[in-house]
């Protein structure tokens, strides 16, 4: 590692180590002459939505790569949650973490049912079995896992639970396509699991999602919702939205899916750059990825010590954004403390001690294919100059904050 002097760091009056941005999900692309060949055979063909062939194949080989029996592909990940929590009939109360993406809550409350936050385990950072047996009321009626980072939550516990009393579980899979859970793939799991193909996502469609299930009269109610409940040219049978995803979308996820080796190869080699980099550097701990099961590496997710690095997690990312290097603060402030759920539970922050905790320590860098082995050197080289000079610094920040 190159040995950077304080001096150089942007927010001391450095130059920035990056010209252009470096962001955190930055789209991995795959052969363009390939995606450039499906395209031209879709004009060709005329034959742009409504269920074509690129969408057909692109069901069988997420459904095969997950060991799923079904793969109903739709427009995008939030979608293809809402009309999963629909189809499984879920009212009344659902228990998720707070600790999640936006959309989680959202596709509950679009439709007039209550997220009940729950807390998550300071083990895997994600939802805590325990905790959410005590949330369960006698208008619960079902249960949203979320995996995180690619690393899939208690299923075993959920599954459980959920039998135990009778709900209905659903995996919120955007972090985990391509992850395993003991012996089985993501994707296996609950009543259905719903992943993302957003372009930020390992494999993207470049907008997408789809639920994977095994259950074959899910799986057939699923695919008439996704179209307006059509089961014919001109016979409805039951409601429906326009949730289909279209064939240039289905293209680029073909694509995607025959690189995916490629793509995780790339993650792995990054992380593990990041992980000697980062070695040994006081108050930053890698979140670790467990080798037991198939794993994509899809995430570069740091926990700060504060009291240890002598910085916050908000003032390691403003250093590094002065470099040009977009962390993200995932998933910054949690659910419960954005609208319209913080007015609905504005006391909900003491029934979640540990998401409390953790959301304030959390920093995700940049990986993928956008990414060099130099990119990430330098990533590290400004990590520890400047947890090495952090009075400095933090100074620095100080009088910066003052002077706005």
């Amino acid at each position: 590692m190159k040995k950077r002097q304080a001096a150089d760091l942007a927010v001391l009056g450095g130059s920035r180590t990056f010209t252009d941005p470096l962001h955190v999900g930055r789209p991995n692309i795959g052969s363009r002459e390939r995606i450039f060949d499906r395209i031209n055979r879709i004009l060709d063909q005329r034959w742009l939505t409504n269920n074509g062939p690129m969408v057909q194949e692109f069901e069988q080989k997420v459904a095969d790569y997950a060991g799923a029996k079904h793969c109903i592909a739709m427009c995008n990940g939030t979608v293809a949650l809402e009309i999963a929590i629909r189809a499984t009939n879920m009212t009344g109360e659902v228990i998720v973490p707070s600790y999640t993406f936006i959309a989680t809550a959202h596709a509950l409350q679009w439709q007039e049912i209550t997220p009940v936050f729950c807390d998550i385990n300071l083990d895997d950072y994600t939802i805590d079995p325990e905790q959410a047996e005590r949330l369960i009321t006698p208008r619960t009626t079902g249960i949203i896992g979320v995996h995180l980072w690619g690393r899939p939550c208690n299923v075993a516990a959920l599954e459980k639970l959920a039998r135990r009393h009778n709900l209905k579980l659903l995996f919120d899979a955007a972090h985990a396509f391509g992850c395993g859970y003991r012996h089985k793939m993501v994707g296996q799991f609950g009543d259905a699991e719903v992943f993302s193909f957003h372009a930020t996502k390992l494999i993207n469609s470049l907008e997408g999602g789809a639920v994977v299930t095994n259950n074959d009269e899910l799986a057939r109610k699923i695919r008439l919702m996704k179209n307006f409940g059509f089961s014919g040219e001109d016979n409805v049978t039951y409601i429906g939205t326009n949730g289909k995803m279209n064939e240039i979308s289905a293209a680029m996820g073909l694509c995607s899916l025959e690189e995916i080796d490629h793509f995780i190869e790339i993650n792995r080699r990054n992380y593990t750059h990041y992980r000697e980099q980062l070695d040994g550097l006081a108050g930053i701990k890698l979140l670790q990825y467990s080798e037991e099961a198939p794993c994509t590496y899809p995430y570069i997710t740091l926990e700060i010590d504060e009291p240890r690095t002598k910085l916050s997690r908000d003032e390691l990312q403003k250093i590094l954004r002065a470099e040009n290097i977009l962390a993200r603060r995932y998933f910054y402030p949690g659910c419960h403390r954005m609208e319209p759920y913080k007015s609905y539970f504005p006391n909900s922050h003491l029934l979640l001690k540990n998401t409390e905790f953790f959301m304030q320590r959390v920093l995700s860098l940049p990986t993928g294919t956008a990414v060099s082995p130099d990119d990430i050197e330098n990533i590290c080289d400004i990590i520890h100059c400047a947890v090495e000079n952090a009075q400095l610094v933090r100074s620095r920040l100080s009088e910066k904050h003052c002077a706005v």
